[in-house]
Formats: structure tokens, sequence, C-alpha cells
């Protein structure tokens, strides 16, 4: 029996390395693209047995590239996706043009599954570029490849995401973290291993035709989150409520950046709660539970930002 080939797109981050190890270790052969395989490759080549994975560098993402790349294949994952604009990279063009038309090309090329990774409770929110570019490319898709997978994860998190460790990082030189809504948006963080578990299921099971919305053990405000990373990494700071007009002022300081806190956009993307819709089916609907507890996981890998390091554990204990 052949090996049955995934494309993965978005391979080089956390939720594409963390799937290239569980496809490769039941067997899948991964094709994996990568726009600089010289910058990023190295963070691939580990992630997979000699056999088990390929790297491809495309400079462009054009349909006689990804064409060549999708031939033959079981299954086509996309996973790209940015949280703030620059001047290469542009909401509509990364989370709606591409999607369309990678999807359009899998149709074409008979690809059994395409799975697009989406976000959860984008069809509530106004006034977000980000919200509405990941909504016009999940009707894109749904357009294109009548029978595809739409993933639609809450917060993402593990020791290689942007949002623990970002705070965690930020928690060593500032001594307040503001509260934006008083910190009272809700979220359903899910580990990376608990969403890229799921992807596999619904490979290994030959699902297709479904929306699904990939949700963690427990919901938590985002003061909460910050309070468990606050304990996780044995620091004290204040949480304080940042008011509207201020919250606004910051974020059109800090997008200008280079890699910004927080911009305007996020900020229209909190007012809103990340939760289940309803109007989906969930993970746990298909009794794909998840497994990781924020708070416990968080604490395997927040001794990176503690005083001490690996080495906290012991300095506190012989205290």
């Amino acid at each position: 029996m052949n090996q049955k080939e995934i494309l993965v797109f978005g391979a080089t981050g956390q939720i594409g390395r963390s799937l290239i190890r569980k496809l490769t270790k039941n067997n899948y052969k991964v094709l994996a693209v990568t726009r600089n395989i010289h910058q990023k490759g190295y963070r691939l080549k580990t992630q997979g047995n000699p056999g088990y994975l390929e790297i491809f560098e495309i400079k462009s993402f054009n349909e006689t590239n990804i064409r060549k790349l999708m031939k033959g294949c079981h299954a086509c994952i996309n996973l790209i996706g940015i949280l703030n604009e620059d001047r290469k990279n542009e909401f509509f063009k990364v989370h709606s043009e591409l999607p369309g038309l990678i999807s359009k090309i899998a149709n074409e090329e008979e690809v059994n599954q395409f799975i697009h990774m989406s976000s959860l409770g984008i069809e509530i929110v106004e006034n977000s570029n980000y919200a509405k570019s990941k909504l016009d490319g999940e009707n894109i898709v749904r357009s294109n490849f009548k029978n595809s997978i739409i993933i639609k994860p809450s917060i993402v998190f593990s020791v290689d995401d942007n949002f623990t460790t970002q705070f965690m990082s930020l928690f060593n030189f500032l001594p307040a973290i503001p509260l934006y809504y008083s910190g009272n948006t809700r979220f359903t963080p899910i580990h990376v291993s608990d969403l890229t578990e799921i992807i596999l299921n619904l490979i290994n099971k030959n699902i297709t035709n479904l929306t699904l919305e990939c949700i963690g053990p427990e919901v938590l405000t985002f003061k909460q989150i910050l309070s468990k990373l606050l304990k996780a990494t044995k620091k004290k700071r204040v949480l304080f409520p940042l008011p509207y007009p201020l919250a606004k002022l910051s974020a059109k300081i800090f997008q200008i950046l280079p890699k910004p806190l927080i911009t305007e956009d996020q900020l229209n993307l909190l007012k809103y709660d990340n939760i289940v819709s309803g109007k989906y089916k969930t993970n746990i609907d298909l009794s794909l539970n998840p497994t990781k507890n924020f708070e416990n996981e968080i604490k395997k890998y927040a001794y990176n930002w503690t005083s001490g390091g690996q080495f906290s554990n012991q300095i506190n204990n012989s205290d």
C-alpha cells in the first residue's frame, strides 16, 4: 500500500510543525511548503523521519507552482494565516485570495480532502479586517471545494505560540499590564497537540463536508488567562482596566512597530467572546475531547520566563 501524501501550506508555524510530527508518525508522507527553505527549513527537518517528509520552497504562490505540488495528493491542508498586516502581507490576500486559489486547484486535481484553518467567533465581529477576510476565505473555500473541512479554533497555545509566550516575555519588563474591555472577553484556549490530534482524526476517518469549532476544556476570561500566566512565571504584576479611548490610542501607536503588541484591528476583535457559537459542531460533538488543561500545560514551559529558568522549581523547593 502506497503512503498517502498530505500537502501542507503554512507548515512552519506551531500548528504546522505539530501536525507534521503526528502525520509522519502515523505513516503519512508530508509535503511541507515554505517560502524560504534556507531560513525556515531547519525548523521542519526534525519533524519527520527520512522518507516521510519533503520540504518544498515556493517563492510565489501562483497556480503553476501550486498545481505541481497538488498532483497525486490525498489531502491538502491550508494553515496559512497572519495576525497583523504589513506591506507584503495583507489580510485579504492571505486569508481570502490565497485559500481561494488553493481550494480551486485542489478541487480540479480531485484531492480527497481539503482542510482550511479559519478562526472561531469571526461571524459576530464588526470593524475587523482580520475577521472579515477570514470569513470571506471560508465562503470562497466552501464555494470552490464543496466537501471542504473548515477548522475554527479558539486561541491555540503551546511553547511555540505567539500569545502566551509574548505575555510572559512582557512580564519581564512591564510592571503593569492593561486589561482591554476590563479583561472580560472569554476564550476557550486549545493546546496545539489537541488541535492537531483532531485534524489527524479527520484525515484518518476521511471525513469531509464539515465546519468544526475547535475548543479546549475550559472557558477563561482574558484576565484569568493573564493571572494564570503570572502564577506560572511566579511574577506579580498589576492588571488594570484600560479605558477604551486610551486603549485605541495605544493600539494606534503600537501598530507602527515591526512586531506590534496590539493593533486597532486586534482591539476590535477583543471586544467579542471567542467561544462556541452553537452554529456548528464542535470537536466534543465528535467525541474528540481536549485533554490539555491551560494551567497545567503552561507550567511545563513557563520556567523559561522565571528567575532561575529550568532550575526555578528546585530553587523554590529548597526555600
